[in-house]
């Protein structure tokens, strides 16, 4: 069995590593950072591949998929991602895009590529990491939120799709909420509630993919989170999200 994961050279993406690793998976490990990568691979007990990519660049994602296409992979994990912090008008649009490319186009780009190989074998799994950011916008962050909510959106559909062509394929996302990772670092802000840990999220996702679960929230508090939303007013959340915002400034 074999698993990709982008994103893996910290936080969910890292942890996620190490625990398939205990389950016998062979892995292939993507992330920019060749220094991190290379210290992973000799830690980790299965075989490790590793490939340095910047997901933000689209040919660069494509190359990802042309070295990789026939690998069979078993387990795609689209973890990759970032975030940032402030007034719309006030962040950087470079990054701005760069965020775009990166948790959006990267996202479907692997996504799509893979599912399509994985429809023909009629066997696979695919997770793709969004937030319980995706439930609402963000402001403060509205960026990151509107990039989540786009990978939330599409994966369902797709779960769906596959379950009305009655294929052996599962789609599933992961929808955690705070946690310690370098997440808050890049993004120049701290946790406003308490964050779960990165290795019980990882370990918790993958037995959930694993298990055929379509919709994977950590955490009861999250659940019951996602759950009341729905009876309370846009305007509300707006009100509500803006301020837990304002919390998270360094």
């Amino acid at each position: 069995m074999k698993a990709l994961i982008t994103g893996a050279s910290s936080g969910i993406g890292l942890d996620m590593a190490r625990y398939l690793a205990q389950k016998k998976y062979e892995l292939i490990l993507v992330a920019r950072n060749r220094e991190k990568l290379e210290e992973i691979q000799k830690k980790l007990p299965t075989k490790v591949t590793i490939i340095v990519a910047d997901l933000s660049n689209e040919q660069k994602v494509k190359e990802l998929y042309v070295l990789t296409k026939r690998e069979n992979i078993d387990i795609l994990i689209n973890n990759a991602g970032f975030g940032d912090f402030g007034y719309f008008t006030d962040t950087d649009l470079n990054k701005d895009l760069e965020m775009i490319d990166t948790n959006i186009k990267a996202v479907h780009i692997l996504t799509k590529s893979f599912l399509k190989d994985m429809e023909e074998r009629n066997s696979g799994y695919i997770l793709n990491v969004a937030s319980t950011a995706a439930f609402q916008p963000g402001p403060l962050m509205s960026t990151y939120y509107a990039t989540k909510s786009y990978v939330y959106q599409l994966t369902e559909a797709l779960y769906y799709e596959q379950k009305k062509k009655k294929t052996n394929v599962h789609i599933a996302v992961l929808c955690p909420g705070p946690v310690n990772t370098n997440f808050n670092n890049v993004a120049g802000v701290k946790f406003g509630v308490k964050a779960q840990s990165s290795p019980y999220v990882a370990k918790y996702a993958i037995d959930k993919l694993l298990a055929k679960k379509m919709l994977i929230i950590p955490g009861f508090k999250m659940k019951c989170a996602k759950f009341f939303s729905r009876f309370v007013s846009d305007k509300f959340l707006l009100y509500v999200t803006y301020h837990i915002q304002k919390k998270k400034v360094n």
